[in-house]
């Protein structure tokens, strides 16, 4: 493990791979560190493609540094990759992402399009039922506790605690805020995933989507999929210049039983990427 300050934030990584190699990273979804069950795994499947791999905890995750201070967390955190690839000179890298993380991959693509040789998404959370839970559920329960119990309740909700438990700063990050300036930034971020008719990415607009003319790889999500639309994923397809489209490597009814997996030590949410290596190693052309 390895630890770099970007913008102030401190950010845990890991580099896996040969100095040199053609460099891919990969972001998980959720708040979900980079350690989660299967990401190591497919980063050593791309590692033995000839690749260099980079997994990273986003700020809010794992062992990085909590921070509230932007206009939404997503943006927050597609600087912050950015800030990382150019701080270890890692460019031009494949981006890769699932759920939250194809999100970040497209925000940050989109952001420094000279850093980036490839990128590849799944599972891209869309749809007016999907956005308003990702904003009850990253913003909802912390803006609820800090107006019951104040900034220390926050503090003791579940959804920081692996975060607290990885790295004792951020209980006092959380601490140092003012309870009433957290809950309006709350609402900020709840309101910048709001659904909207033009674009199927909080964040993206026309002119982003414009900018990823790189070769682009988007799984067609599962149609039984409530959180990551297949209308979701086949729009990104079409708002982004010669994408591809394809089928992923599991069932329709995947996220519907990998949201029941429990979590704990060697289970995740995550734990069947490793299917995605031949698709992804094919794509880059490792």
């Amino acid at each position: 493990m390895a630890r770099i300050d970007i913008d102030g934030i401190g950010i845990d990584y890991e580099l896996f791979g040969e100095p040199g190699a053609p460099a891919v990273v990969f972001t998980p979804g959720g708040r979900f560190p980079r350690d989660t069950q299967g990401l190591p795994q497919l980063a050593q499947l791309m590692v033995d493609s000839g690749r260099r791999v980079l997994l990273w905890d986003r700020p809010n995750c794992g062992g990085s540094d909590i921070c509230f201070d932007a206009p939404s967390e997503s943006g927050m955190q597609a600087d912050a990759l950015v800030g990382l690839l150019r701080a270890l000179d890692l460019g031009p890298i494949a981006m890769m992402g699932g759920s939250g993380g194809s999100r970040i991959a497209l925000l940050a693509a989109a952001a420094a399009p000279e850093l980036v040789s490839h990128v590849a998404v799944w599972w891209i959370s869309g749809g007016p039922i999907s956005l308003a839970q990702l904003a009850a559920y990253y913003c909802g329960d912390s803006a609820m506790a800090a107006a019951r119990g104040g900034m220390e309740a926050v503090a003791a909700l579940p959804g920081w605690s692996e975060q607290i438990a990885r790295n004792p700063k951020n209980r006092e990050i959380i601490l140092a805020q003012d309870a009433d300036a957290f809950i309006a930034r709350m609402q900020q971020w709840a309101a910048a995933y709001a659904y909207s008719e033009t674009s199927p990415v909080p964040g993206m607009g026309e002119a982003e989507f414009g900018r990823l003319s790189m070769p682009t790889l988007v799984f067609r999500s599962g149609k039984s999929d409530i959180s990551h639309t297949r209308r979701t994923s086949e729009w990104v397809h079409e708002m982004i210049p010669g994408s591809q489209l394809v089928e992923p490597p599991w069932p329709d009814q995947e996220w519907n039983n990998c949201s029941l997996i429990p979590l704990e030590p060697g289970r995740g949410r995550f734990e069947r990427w490793p299917l995605l290596a031949p698709q992804l190693i094919d794509f880059i052309g490792g």
